[in-house]
């Protein structure tokens, strides 16, 4: 029970660090300096305004010097990153995997929001993602560095050939390289077969959301959604519970 205290008060803290990722990451802007500060009026957020959740509640969701709306995905990011780890240490226990899965965790998060706000997913987050899940890959039990190239190359493989089939018959792209890369980290942390369960998932609830869209935002077929928000919880998924999916999946046909 301590450690889950612990791993849940670090995500808060945790969780804040990531908001500076995402806003900074897309700008430009180092993560180290200047000190955050209110994007509409500039002031400098004080200490006693920058706790997790808290602070986000207490202001009502504003800023206390202008009154500026504070997005509300600052705060989703502040409570998704603490549950995440929490539901990761249940998982798995306290250890390597436990951390490493937190990681790339924070890979999915910090990708997901940046493509639903910004529509870009940074290569200063999938590439050094791409490098650490290889490299995982020499001293974990689960899967071998070549199991780990085979679910970079069927993850993103697959999306390659979607580019390319939909490049070829509308000369335009239907989703993004940035997307591709993004497979190439989530497959060569999760291997193939959960690799495949990530497409399937965020493929199945895109739709969903894109039909959902069209109907309520009267939008057409050529309105872009941002598909790394849907691969992000759809690898998270993936990595917490994907074998048990995939061993009910199999079970269904065990019998017959």
């Amino acid at each position: 029970m301590e450690t889950l205290i612990l791993v849940i008060l670090f995500g808060l803290i945790w969780g804040s660090f990531l908001n500076v990722v995402i806003y900074r990451v897309p700008a430009g802007l180092s993560l180290i300096k200047p000190p955050s500060a209110c994007p509409a009026c500039k002031s400098r957020i004080r200490p006693y305004d920058n706790i997790p959740v808290v602070s986000f509640l207490v202001l009502g969701g504003k800023c206390r010097s202008c009154g500026a709306k504070i997005p509300v995905s600052y705060f989703l990011v502040e409570l998704l990153t603490p549950a995440a780890f929490a539901v990761l240490l249940l998982r798995f226990g306290w250890g390597l995997t436990f951390v490493t899965a937190a990681l790339f965790t924070s890979a999915l998060i910090t990708l997901g929001f940046i493509d639903f706000r910004h529509k870009i997913l940074p290569d200063k987050i999938t590439y050094p993602g791409i490098v650490l899940a290889l490299a995982y890959a020499f001293v974990r039990a689960d899967l071998t560095f070549l199991q780990a190239l085979l679910g970079a190359a069927v993850g993103a493989g697959f999306l390659l050939v979607v580019y390319g089939a939909y490049y070829l018959l509308r000369k335009k792209e239907g989703l993004g390289l940035g997307d591709v890369t993004m497979m190439l980290m989530v497959g060569a942390f999760l291997g193939w077969l959960n690799a495949l369960l990530t497409l399937i998932l965020a493929s199945v609830v895109g739709a969903a959301a894109g039909i959902l869209i069209m109907v309520l935002k009267k939008k057409d077929l050529q309105y872009m959604l941002p598909y790394g928000s849907f691969l992000a919880p759809a690898a998270f998924v993936a990595l917490a519970w994907g074998q048990r999916i995939w061993a009910a999946y199999f079970g269904l046909f065990a019998g017959r």
